[in-house]
C-alpha cells in the first residue's frame, strides 16, 4: 500500500517567545531556513543581525521584518562571504553583542569522492563549520559576560546520518554537531546554551537545486529523487516547510528550554527511527 502523504499544516504554530531587548545573529538569513529563522525572531522582539551573500535578499528581509515599537524587530544587515577570511572575521565581530546566534548558511554539491573538487571541499567546510565557530567565538563574550545565550546551528539529518555523494556536506554537519557539544560543555556555566535542529528534506531553494543534482548523479528523472530518494526514508511523506524549522529554533530559546544542551534536535519525518 502506497504511503499517504501528510497535508503541509495550514497555519503555522506559535511558539511563546519574546526577545524583545535582545539582539540575534542569524546567518544565511536572506532565503530559505535562515530567512525563516530570521523573521520568526524578529517577529518575536529580536534586533535582527542578518547575514549573508546576497545584498538584495537581505534588503528584502529588512523590509519585511518591519521595526516594532522601541526598536523592537530593527534589522542590521550584513552581506559577507563567509567563505573569505575578510567575511569571516566580519561575521565574528558582527557576532559579538548577540544574545541569540542561529547559523543558516549552507550549500550543497552532490559529486562522487573521486569526482568531487578539492576547492569545492574546502569552500563548504569553510561556510558551514568555520563559519559557524567564528560566529560562536564571538558572541560567546556578551553571552557569558551577562550569564545568558542561546545558540542553534541548523545541522541535518545528515549530521547525524550519511548519504553517498555527500561528503562535504556530511563532513560538515557531523563537524558542526562536535563544535556544538563542546559548547555546549563550554557554556552551561554560563548560562548559555548550544544545540543544533537537524532537518530533513526542506522545501528551500538549496533543496530545489539539490533535486537537480541528485538527478544528474544518479541518472532517475527528478519527481524520482523526490520520491525514492528524498522521501525514502522519511515515514512523513513530504517536504519539511521552513517555519516548521523556525518554530523549533524558536521553541530553543524559550526560557523551558534552558536544561537543553548539547542535544541534537530531528526534524526527520522519523528517518533517524530506522
Amino acid at each position: 500500500m502506497t504511503p499517504r502523504r501528510e497535508s503541509i499544516p495550514a497555519e503555522p504554530p506559535s511558539v511563546d517567545l519574546d526577545l524583545t531587548g535582545r539582539t540575534a545573529l542569524v546567518t544565511g538569513a536572506a532565503g530559505g531556513i535562515g530567512r525563516a529563522c530570521a523573521l520568526r525572531l524578529a517577529a518575536a522582539g529580536a534586533r535582527l543581525r542578518a547575514v549573508d551573500l546576497d545584498p538584495e535578499g537581505l534588503k528584502a528581509l529588512a523590509e519585511e521584518a518591519a521595526p516594532g515599537p522601541a526598536g523592537a524587530g530593527a534589522v542590521e544587515i550584513h552581506p559577507l562571504d563567509l567563505t573569505d577570511p575578510a567575511g569571516l572575521d566580519a561575521a565574528e565581530r558582527a557576532a559579538d553583542g548577540a544574545d541569540v546566534l542561529v547559523n543558516a548558511a549552507g550549500t550543497q554539491l552532490v559529486r562522487p569522492i573521486e569526482e568531487f573538487p578539492p576547492e569545492a571541499f574546502r569552500r563548504m567546510l569553510t561556510l558551514m563549520l568555520e563559519a559557524p565557530f567564528r560566529t560562536t567565538r564571538g558572541a560567546l563574550r556578551r553571552m557569558y559576560a551577562q550569564g545568558w545565550g542561546r545558540i542553534v546551528h541548523i545541522s541535518s539529518v545528515h549530521g547525524l546520518r550519511a548519504s553517498a555523494y555527500k561528503s562535504a556536506y556530511v563532513a560538515a554537519k557531523h563537524g558542526l554537531e562536535g563544535l556544538c557539544k563542546t559548547t555546549a560543555l563550554e557554556a552551561a556555566a554560563h548560562g548559555v546554551t548550544a544545540n543544533c535542529v537537524n532537518p530533513a528534506y526542506v522545501r528551500t531553494p538549496l533543496v530545489e537545486r539539490q533535486i537537480a543534482d541528485q538527478a544528474e548523479a544518479h541518472g532517475i528523472p527528478a519527481e524520482r529523487v523526490i520520491s525514492d530518494i528524498m522521501l525514502a526514508d522519511s515515514a512523513v511523506k513530504r517536504l519539511l516547510e521552513p517555519y516548521e524549522v523556525a518554530e523549533a529554533v524558536a521553541y530553543l530559546c524559550t526560557p523551558a528550554a534552558a536544561f537543553i544542551t548539547g542535544s541534537a534536535l530531528p526534524l526527520d519525518g522519523a528517518w533517524t527511527a530506522h
